[in-house]
């Protein structure tokens, strides 16, 4: 490609094309499911998706199928397909349409549905996750096309249900198999970024264990001024049990089962991004005057293994334990924590989440009653090594468009659904990139895209795409070939799940659930799942 000419016309194309737009879909309150009740019937996320529609329409892509689909009690799902131009190649890429909530306070002048542009960013929800990611697709696509260069056959996949666990996607993409057929290459717009200097490539994902850890001790409350010194404290055998799985001076997991062997090519990948973001990595988070890192003095390299590779515990909820404002002098008959453990990108996370509750039942302390109830356990994702031609095309888009090499990165957070198109689509290659950089503040109050950034990124995928339509695969041994399962089958072995449950009774965005944080709202309970038996499984 001419880069000069992509530059160009990309610069164009965000400025007067892209950002207008996506204020307008920054305005829509379309949530996630799992944070909408009435999701389905509010109007929200049809009204998103018709926007995105209409403008994917607008931009007259050559010998393009655009199809939206909404099934009964499905979120819709966009589907684009353009016919391959000299290429024998298929490419699929993939971004969000749905939302996290407001999530709290956002600063004076912002808003979740208040577009503003300030200090060459975009803020507002949906900006940087995953809304960019669809406007970038098509315009890398529309660059490609606007210099008459050679592409594959692409597929475009823009789901409405990401934020929920994806549950939806694998329905759509079954629906869509023949359609979809067997990419080669495949790019999630969808991740972040360690700097706003370069491209960043995500080599993985940590797969994540969550269960609920319940002690109990009574079968009442009693006076804490009858019982304390004769009944244990549920709370303290919590934390005894607690112990098992963390050591509570180091923050450092125990069990050996929770790790794994890091790839070589990992760590040297890791010590090159040391090198590249330094104290960057911990000094992003807000930390209170005088807080520091779980491991203060340890190299930035083992910042962002620990983050990547290692399992790591956070006790993400309680219950039974009442808000001090009404709390009396009451033994609390019982404990109940939700545990969130962390996990390796290769390792199982049903296997891990069973062996968690092994550890956590087995003995129970001075004869409490301890059950472990598994919520949910998700994959993680380990990219596969990437082919020369990825790797040289990855570099050289970093170069023409930043001014520096390509970087790599593994990514804490967990998406079921890499894992399952990992599986069914062993052969191909990945490209898993985004704009989520330092201070993007993606679900939580003011996110921003980082506006340079995220037009770069769409330059290199451009220029990789284009790269990608030149490779000769060689064949049909070599061709990928996608495994004969279903991607729902699929999606649930990797820890996925078919249903998903809304936060609270309410629903409502108001609600403290959601808006974590501000006074004078009403504390919703929790809700069952729906249809009894649903997990969430947030994305990243």
């Amino acid at each position: 490609m001419d880069s000069s000419r992509t530059q160009k016309f990309v610069r164009e194309e965000w400025q007067n094309n892209v950002l207008p737009s996506l204020m307008d879909f920054i305005r829509i309150p379309n949530l996630s499911p799992a944070f909408d009740a009435d999701w389905d019937t509010n109007g929200h996320q049809l009204k998103a998706f018709d926007l995105v529609t209409k403008w994917a329409r607008d931009q007259n892509l050559t010998n393009c199928k655009i199809e939206l689909l909404k099934d009964t009690g499905r979120t819709p799902l966009l589907f684009m397909e353009v016919e391959a131009n000299s290429s024998d190649q298929v490419c699929m890429l993939y971004a969000h349409i749905d939302k996290q909530p407001p999530m709290g306070a956002w600063g004076e002048g912002f808003g979740p549905c208040d577009p503003v542009v300030e200090g060459g960013k975009l803020y507002g929800r949906g900006a940087v996750d995953d809304g960019y990611g669809f406007f970038s697709a098509i315009t890398s696509i529309k660059a490609i096309q606007e210099q008459g260069m050679p592409c594959p056959r692409i597929v475009m996949l823009f789901e409405g249900c990401e934020e929920s666990g994806s549950r939806d996607l694998p329905h759509y993409m079954d629906k869509l198999s023949e359609r979809i057929g067997s990419p080669d290459l495949i790019i999630c717009l969808d991740a972040g970024c360690g700097n706003y200097s370069q491209l960043w490539m995500t080599t993985s994902l940590r797969g994540n264990a969550v269960s609920m850890l319940n002690v109990e001790m009574l079968t009442s409350g009693a006076h804490s001024g009858f019982s304390s010194g004769i009944v244990p404290s549920s709370f303290r055998v919590s934390r005894q049990l607690l112990s098992r799985l963390e050591d509570e001076v180091t923050g450092l997991v125990k069990p050996p089962e929770l790790f794994v062997k890091i790839p070589q090519s990992r760590l040297d990948q890791t010590a090159a991004a040391a090198e590249i973001l330094g104290d960057t990595v911990y000094k992003q988070f807000p930390f209170v005057e005088g807080g520091h890192p779980v491991a203060k003095d340890a190299p930035i390299s083992e910042h962002l293994l620990a983050k990547s590779w290692r399992p790591a515990l956070s006790v993400t909820g309680a219950d039974g334990l009442p808000a001090t404002a009404i709390a009396g002098n009451v033994m609390l008959p019982f404990t109940k924590l939700k545990l969130s453990m962390r996990l390796p990108p290769t390792l199982d996370a049903a296997k891990a989440n069973q062996t968690i509750a092994d550890i956590l039942t087995k003995d129970p302390p001075q004869g409490s009653h301890v059950t472990v109830t598994q919520f949910q356990a998700g994959n993680g994702w380990h990219a596969p090594l990437e082919a020369p031609w990825l790797s040289s095309a990855a570099h050289k888009a970093s170069l023409t468009f930043f001014g520096k090499p390509c970087a790599h990165i593994g990514e804490g957070g967990s998406i079921p659904f890499m894992n399952m198109l990992l599986k069914m689509f062993p052969k191909a290659q990945f490209m898993v990139t985004g704009a989520a950089g330092p201070g993007n503040n993606m679900h939580a109050p003011n996110e921003n895209l980082h506006i340079d950034y995220s037009a770069r990124v769409t330059m290199c995928v451009a220029h990789v795409i284009a790269t990608f339509a030149n490779v000769y695969v060689g064949g049909s041994e070599t061709m990928t070939v996608r495994e004969n399962k279903s991607f729902m089958e699929v999606f649930k072995q990797s820890g996925g799940d078919n249903e998903y449950f809304v936060g609270c009774d309410c629903g409502a965005v108001g609600c403290v659930i959601f808006d974590q944080g501000l006074e004078g709202k009403n504390v919703c309970p929790p809700c069952p799942p729906a249809r009894g038996g649903g997990s969430l499984n947030v994305g990243i």
